[in-house]
């Protein structure tokens, strides 16, 4: 793929770490980074070996959304958007376990690329939001999002009124699943990673792509589905290497 211009990405083992990489514009989204978003999803699907994703911010903010500077100047039309929820959408959908970590500003399109992964971790003092009113836009599919993780109320309330939240509401309302330690939480986010690699078997990404279906499928349908996921799992290496590590009285290494 091109070189990455507003991002980079590197893989270690198993895990592939993203860092958005505009901090002086808090890593605010140009019509660039949707490009670039799309080649690193691209490039870790492609991956087998990768388990687990690690997305994190340079700088002083994870993501503050769209690129205000290029939005009034006329420089992003419909394509902008129709490149990142592709890109949004691949990283929810791929068979890795995708965590992300918020601090400073999650806004707009950061907050959307955190709800398109699989477990957020945030500082008790960021702030988190949905401000594309301000500008007169639908904050994407956020509006499809948002609502499954806090409910139709909250999220009709942080979408049409722009407000931000911190982590520490965010965590009590359920849009973030851990809290970090404001003053260690690149540190705290690293165990976090650890933690979820460690249990990152076949079985915990197919999991995943069961879940994803959970609110979208009738009930025969998912079921059909399941199945088929399964029969996977049960076919892989890590269902084996459990079966002899619960044998051996172990923990079980995964493929």
């Amino acid at each position: 793929m091109p070189e990455l211009q507003t991002m980079h990405w590197e893989k270690a083992g198993p895990v592939a770490r993203v860092t958005l990489n505009r901090p002086e514009l808090l890593n605010a989204v140009n019509n660039q980074a949707t490009y670039d978003l799309n080649g690193v999803a691209d490039e870790i699907t492609a991956d087998r070996d990768i388990r687990i994703v690690a997305i994190a911010g340079a700088g002083r903010a994870f993501c503050t959304g769209i690129d205000l500077k290029e939005l009034s100047a006329g420089e992003i039309d419909i394509t902008y958007h129709d490149r990142w929820e592709t890109a949004l959408r691949k990283f929810e959908t791929m068979e890795p376990v995708v965590l992300c970590l918020i601090h400073g500003y999650c806004l707009g399109g950061g907050l959307q690329l955190a709800m398109a992964s699989d477990i957020r971790v945030s500082t008790g003092s960021a702030q988190i939001g949905l401000p594309a009113i301000k500008e007169s836009l639908i904050p994407g599919l956020g509006t499809w999002r948002l609502p499954r993780f806090i409910g139709m109320g909250r999220a009709k309330k942080l979408i049409l009124s722009g407000d931000n939240i911190d982590g520490e509401e965010a965590l009590r309302i359920g849009l973030v699943d851990h809290l970090v330690d404001d003053g260690a939480y690149r540190e705290d986010f690293e165990n976090y990673v650890q933690k979820y690699l460690r249990v990152c078997s076949k079985g915990t990404r197919m999991s995943k792509l069961a879940t994803n279906q959970a609110f979208d499928l009738d009930w025969a349908s998912f079921y059909e589905a399941y199945i088929e996921l399964q029969a996977v799992t049960m076919t892989s290496y890590d269902f084996h290497a459990a079966a002899e590590a619960y044998r051996e009285d172990r923990e079980p290494e995964w493929e």
